[in-house]
């Protein structure tokens, strides 16, 4: 019988998209128009949106439905919800309704109803309130305390149903589905008040460690009681271990713990040794009202300069050595300041490890965040597995909070936040992206820096993998942060096929649309799930994500947004040259896929080779060439119409360009 009421509800659903509106046996089907859910000039339509957030699994509620009593002439008398399938049922715990004058989140609700009759066709009566008319609605979900963070549930529709027999069903354009989060660490919890900077990395035996600043009297950035803490999970994120602080250094000189705080971890994991390391940044002195990225000045000891702190766990995270300070071997004494990313680090596959981090330099004019000192993203890596440390150069001024990844060629690409996007809302807002290829000494920047990668100024993650797709291994990236130019908002989490140069709307999931504090921290779980730890306000999230859902609406394609056509996934992509036209420069950008043997020429208009920049077999990897507009005689070509072209086994393809003297 439900199976075939489930059926016949379906039909009535098919039959609206024949007419909006009209009645069956008293009820009034309305779909809906879009997220407005304030007054309308057409009565007959619910509005209704469903939120797209978590349920967390720790709190008993979780506002995810909003909708308004259309029918303003009657009372409401209950509510039925319809799920896509009855996997909701091992999921929900209860739901919850409640009433309100206005969906502010300072607004006080009135709980009216709830039920713990799980279905996939769950019903609540209205109970305790007399009157429900212009009264706007919003439901809650509590999950069970068991239930598996891979679990997902959609609502297909919403019932309203009137005293006066009369029910309405409405349809939510943003059908996305719900997905599940555990609280890691919560507000209040273990008496403090905050916890921030999230940092999170997977062993070989498959242990998730967590790490993360504990922040006792509030959000407030060091100087402040802080002390790094760290969780344990050896169930891939289901349950996590009781909190253990793994670096607090205390009263040390005599001042107190509020002039000792140490913060903003990163935490390594190196996959030769097993051995995991976690760096912070540490001064003793200062004032409690100023901030260490201020206080912090030239000099090489704690009571000078911010220090550059390691502790290390050779047991799986179970104990962790004392605090020790490398800041002597890596930071120059004319620097302000010296810190890690946070975030978390890298272990490259010819065994040196690394960590993103980021210095201040006096470089004779203002930071544009302000003050004598400009920030620079760089990395700080060891060749001898921790016993000494190394530092590069800066990779782009006026760039603070930074991610490392392996490249499959072994350079390395930092993904860094830009100081820039703090004004610059335009086209060209976005992460700032650089390459090295001789650990730091020399950097290239990105042809998707600035632009690729949109943020509100504010720390992302990034990480690489080799993914099984379509039966073969892809190197991929994924990169989360605020998906938004303007505020630390909607969470989400990009795919990249093709080595940063491009993220496919396709290719990403949005987590949570509510504002927070904004820092994340990828992990793979396993080779088929995605793990994040990220910033509600004043806690920390937890969800894992099967890559497969990240391919759910992909195309098969390779994921550039330009000439499709013209790539061959197992080949190579050509990008535009730039600038175009050019009068004595441009750059030419090739991406090879697989390895493969390339000529890479330049031709005239009627189809005659003037030069070729590259004949050779070709490993996976990113190219970059700039050419002068000369011929193979290295005479200066006439201005005119030129074509860059990429021969490969499979054919030519090729780009026009103009040079103009």
């Amino acid at each position: 019988m439900r199976c075939f009421l489930n059926l016949l509800f379906r039909f009535f659903i098919f039959l609206l998209f024949f007419s909006i509106n009209f009645q069956w046996g008293g009820i009034l089907f309305t779909q809906y128009y879009g997220d407005d859910l304030g007054e309308t000039s057409n009565k007959d339509v619910i509005y209704i949106k469903i939120k797209n957030v978590p349920i967390l699994i720790e709190k008993d509620k979780n506002e995810v439905i909003y909708f308004k009593n259309s029918l303003s002439s009657q009372k409401v008398v209950g509510v039925s919800l319809y799920f896509s399938d009855s996997v909701v049922v091992n999921v929900l715990d209860n739901i919850r309704l409640f009433a309100t004058r206005s969906f502010g989140q300072n607004s006080s609700r009135i709980e009216i109803g709830a039920t713990s009759d799980i279905k996939q066709i769950s019903h609540i009566d209205v109970s305790n309130l007399s009157n429900t008319k212009n009264t706007y609605f919003t439901i809650s979900f509590s999950a069970k305390k068991d239930a598996n963070l891979l679990s997902k549930i959609k609502i297909d529709s919403l019932e309203v149903i009137y005293e006066n027999g009369q029910s309405q069903i409405a349809i939510p354009s943003n059908n996305h589905e719900l997905r599940l989060a555990k609280v890691v660490r919560m507000h209040g919890q273990d008496n403090c008040d905050t916890y921030r900077i999230p940092g999170l990395i997977t062993t070989n035996k498959g242990t998730l460690i967590a790490v993360y600043d504990v922040r006792y009297n509030g959000s407030k950035d060091l100087q402040e009681n802080i002390d790094i803490g760290m969780s344990r999970s050896v169930d891939g994120g289901q349950t996590w271990e009781p909190m253990k602080i793994i670096m607090d250094m205390d009263e040390w000189g005599g001042l107190p713990e509020e002039l000792n705080g140490i913060g903003d971890p990163c935490i390594l994991y190196d996959e030769q040794t097993d051995v995991i390391w976690v760096a912070a940044v540490w001064m003793s002195g200062g004032s409690e009202k100023d901030a260490l990225w201020w206080v912090s000045g030239p000099g090489l000891e704690p009571n000078e300069t911010g220090q550059f702190m390691l502790v290390k766990s050779e047991d799986d995270g179970l104990t962790w050595s004392e605090p020790q300070s490398i800041t002597k071997q890596i930071k120059e004494p004319e620097w302000q300041l010296l810190m890690q990313g946070p975030g978390r680090g890298l272990s490259m596959s010819n065994g040196i490890i690394v960590f993103p981090a980021q210095f201040k330099a006096d470089i004779g004019t203002p930071a544009i965040g302000g003050g004598q000192y400009t920030p620079f993203s760089t990395i700080v890596y060891s060749e001898d597995h921790g016993q000494t440390w190394e530092i590069g150069t800066g990779a782009k001024d006026n760039t603070t909070e930074s991610q490392v990844v392996e490249l499959p060629d072994g350079s390395l690409m930092l993904n860094m936040r830009d100081d820039r996007n703090r004004s610059n809302k335009g086209s060209t807002n976005g992460r700032a992206v650089a390459i090295t290829s001789d650990m730091g000494k020399t950097w290239t920047i990105h042809p998707s820096s600035n632009g690729a990668l949109p943020e509100p100024n504010c720390m992302a993650s990034l990480i690489s993998a080799y993914i099984d797709l379509n039966g073969e291994k892809k190197y991929v990236l994924f990169f989360s942060n605020p998906n938004n130019k303007y505020k630390r908002s909607n969470m989400t989490i990009k795919v990249s096929l093709d080595q940063g140069l491009t993220w496919p709307e396709e290719l990403q999931i949005e987590l949570n649309e509510d504002d927070g504090y904004g820092y994340s921290c990828l992990t793979m779980v396993d080779e088929n799930t995605l793990g994040i730890l990220y910033e509600g306000v004043k806690e920390l999230y937890f969800q894992k994500i099967q890559i497969e859902d990240f391919f759910a609406n992909y195309n098969g394609g390779v994921g550039f947004n330009e000439n499709k056509d013209q790539f061959n996934e197992k080949k190579v992509y050509l990008k535009q040259n730039y600038p175009n036209p050019f009068n004595c420069f441009t750059t030419i950008e090739l991406f090879v896929n697989n390895t493969t043997d390339i000529e890479l020429y330049i031709c005239d208009i009627i189809g005659r080779v003037v030069t070729t920049l590259e004949r050779n077999r070709m490993s996976e990897g990113y190219y970059r060439y700039v050419w002068n507009a000369k011929d193979k005689y290295n005479h200066l070509l006439p201005s005119g119409v030129y074509f860059c072209c990429v021969k490969t086994s499979e054919g030519i393809i090729s780009k026009p360009m103009i040079f103009m003297k």
